[in-house]
């Protein structure tokens, strides 16, 4: 098992429902692919420099998560598919 970070930028439209939502969604798509997710880190609305797909801010969220060496992809894949992030990073922690 590895530590990854796993940080998205979902659309600042969400309200806090849905946006809690969709965290519990992430961190179902880690356990799904055998890891388990860590600390949370939620940085809030942020404006962007530049628009990304037509919009000028996002909620930033950073997941801590411990998965095995093939996880990743897996969890990018969920990712990708979900509309409500705007973009996401996937990085490997070193210890």
């Amino acid at each position: 098992m590895r530590n990854y970070e796993i940080a998205f930028i979902a659309d600042s439209e969400l309200d806090p429902e849905a946006l809690e939502e969709l965290e519990g969604k992430v961190k179902g798509w880690i356990e799904a692919a055998g890891g388990k997710p860590g600390k949370v880190d939620q940085w809030g609305k942020q404006k962007f420099a530049y628009p990304i797909q037509k919009k000028n801010e996002g909620f930033y969220t950073f997941i801590e998560a411990e998965m095995p060496p093939q996880a990743p992809a897996a969890v990018e894949r969920d990712i990708r598919l979900n509309e409500q992030i705007l973009r996401f990073l996937v990085t490997a922690v070193e210890e």
